[in-house]
């Protein structure tokens, strides 16, 4: 799944083709995704300015003075800036288009959204819940611990709540627990102040290292521009069970926690 770093990377690869721009059309091929894309949306869009793009957590913000649409790229979405006159493949369900150039949504699994606001975006049921954002002054090793007191959930699972702090995707709560020391089944009550300094800024640290180098390819991820993430390269827990551990070289333990692929090492990580 696209996760913080790669939608930000795929905004800041859509934003300067089309922030300021009119919306010629908005094309859509196919309404079933996660949720229907709304019936009218295409008139809402059409002959309007897109003010600006912005990311909450892994939804994408297309705001216009009358409105906001929500975009969320599911378990393997893309968006890419592409020409309008280019053949849409099978999966390219909807263009947003701004004359010669278009942002086209692909979703194989259909597992994204795109949905239509008049209201102010943060009162929306998708993000009126969501916690604070990652790399904001607001999540810090104070609010870490004190959001942590009386959690008896293990501390994988805790970061990863999008209530907790958006877009800690599972790649990336594998490798600043490991950074920091911590085994993700710690009980997150447990977590001290030392180790909450540690774990929010080792989140802030691989999170801003990760769209530095533009995300994490796994599967077929690109961003905006077409190019592919790099940040995979640099992963050291994430993808490596079995293998050796870079600091200890005792193999890697790799086992699912609330269904999700979880690596670690049993020296290292206490």
């Amino acid at each position: 799944m696209p996760e913080l770093p790669e939608v930000e990377t795929t905004l800041r690869g859509v934003a300067p083709h089309s922030v300021g721009r009119m919306v010629s059309e908005l094309k859509v091929r196919n309404r079933s995704m996660r949720w229907p894309v709304p019936a009218g949306i295409e008139a809402e869009l059409k002959n309007r300015k897109l003010a600006d793009i912005a990311r909450r957590g892994k939804y994408l913000l297309f705001k216009f003075t009358h409105g906001t649409a929500i975009l969320h790229l599911g378990m393997s979405g893309s968006l890419r800036v592409m020409p309008t006159n280019s053949t849409p493949e099978k999966h390219d369900h909807i263009d947003i288009c701004f004359d010669e150039r278009c942002l086209r949504f692909n979703d194989p699994r259909r597992f994204g959204c795109f949905l239509w606001t008049p209201e102010p975006s943060e009162s929306h049921d998708l993000i009126q819940h969501l916690g604070p954002e990652p790399l904001s002054d607001d999540f810090n090793a104070e609010y870490l611990f004190r959001k942590s007191r009386k959690r008896k959930q293990n501390i994988k699972t805790f970061i990863m709540d999008a209530k907790v702090v958006v877009g800690v995707g599972n790649i990336y709560a594998n490798e600043a627990l490991f950074e920091s020391g911590i085994h993700p089944l710690k009980s997150a009550g447990k977590l001290s102040k030392a180790k909450s300094e540690q774990l929010s800024e080792n989140i802030k640290n691989i999170l801003q290292n990760a769209i530095t180098r533009g995300g994490t390819t796994l599967r077929d991820f690109v961003g905006g521009d077409g190019k592919p993430g790099y940040f995979a390269q640099e992963l050291k827990v994430y993808g490596h069970g079995g293998e050796p551990c870079r600091t200890c070289a005792k193999p890697l333990t790799e086992k699912q926690i609330a269904k999700r692929t979880t690596v670690y090492c049993t020296q290292c990580q206490t």
